[in-house]
C-alpha cells in the first residue's frame, strides 16, 4: 500500500465515521460506531484505553497477530476520537509529516509546557 492509498484509506475511514455521528443521522440501533458517539466520550475513550492495554499484552507476548488486530482496533477507535470532535486523520498525518525528521527529544523540548 503505497502512502497516497494510506492517505485515501484513512479519509474514507473518517467519512464513514463522520457519517456515524448523531449530528448527521447516526443509528446507535444499527452501528456499533453511532452508538459509541452517541454515548461520548466516555465510551470511546474507555475503549481507547483497553485497546491501548491490550496492545501492549500482545506485545509483551511477543504475538505479532494479535499485535497487528490490537493496533488496528487502537487507529478505529482513536479515528471515532478524531471524529467526535471534528477532527481528520489527515491532521495526524500532517503533524507526523511535521516531525519527520526531528529528534523526539528536540520535538519534545519544543512542545509547551503544561
Amino acid at each position: 500500500m503505497t502512502q497516497a492509498d494510506t492517505a485515501t484509506l484513512l479519509a474514507r475511514l473518517a467519512d464513514t465515521l463522520e457519517s456515524r455521528l448523531p449530528a448527521n443521522g447516526g443509528d446507535p440501533a444499527g452501528s456499533y460506531t453511532a452508538k459509541l458517539l452517541a454515548r461520548g466520550p466516555d465510551a470511546f475513550l474507555k475503549k481507547i484505553g483497553e485497546e491501548a492495554t491490550e496492545l501492549v499484552m500482545a506485545a509483551k507476548d511477543n504475538a505479532p497477530e494479535r499485535i497487528v488486530a490490537e493496533t488496528a482496533d487502537l487507529w478505529f477507535h482513536s479515528l471515532v476520537a478524531l471524529a467526535y470532535y471534528g477532527l481528520r486523520p489527515e491532521q495526524v498525518l500532517q503533524e507526523l509529516e511535521r516531525r519527520e525528521g526531528i529528534s523526539g527529544l528536540a520535538e519534545k523540548a519544543g512542545r509547551p509546557q503544561t
